[in-house]
């Protein structure tokens, strides 16, 4: 089975695809943004590196949601609960961390088939 990297660099690629499973890098919005606006282009950048795949939202197994704090969670959760717009919901854990940068309030990974 061939292993397809998108958009690669020297540290990491935004998205590996094995098969038909697709595993994207951890996605983080413009840093300094509020939660909610980190949270959108999170989401939107998803698609985005998705649709490259050849696959879409509805394809998503799996998402791992990463906080800076986890008092953020109502917040985060009404972009999420939106954009999956209450179907094909995927296996989620969500946990506080300390990110990269301070600037970083969320941070989301998905696993997906194609």
């Amino acid at each position: 089975m061939t292993i397809q990297r998108i958009r690669s660099g020297q540290r990491m690629s935004q998205a590996v695809v094995h098969g038909d499973t697709i595993y994207l890098a951890g996605q983080v919005g413009a840093p300094g943004r509020s939660v909610t606006e980190q949270t959108r282009e999170i989401l939107a950048a998803i698609e985005e590196l998705l649709a490259e795949c050849g696959s879409d939202k509805s394809k998503i197994l799996s998402a791992t949601i990463w906080l800076a704090d986890i008092a953020d969670f109502g917040e985060m959760n009404a972009v999420w609960d939106a954009w999956v717009g209450g179907r094909d919901a995927p296996a989620r854990a969500t946990s506080e961390a300390r990110l990269a940068t301070p600037d970083y309030k969320v941070e989301i990974i998905v696993i997906a088939a194609r």
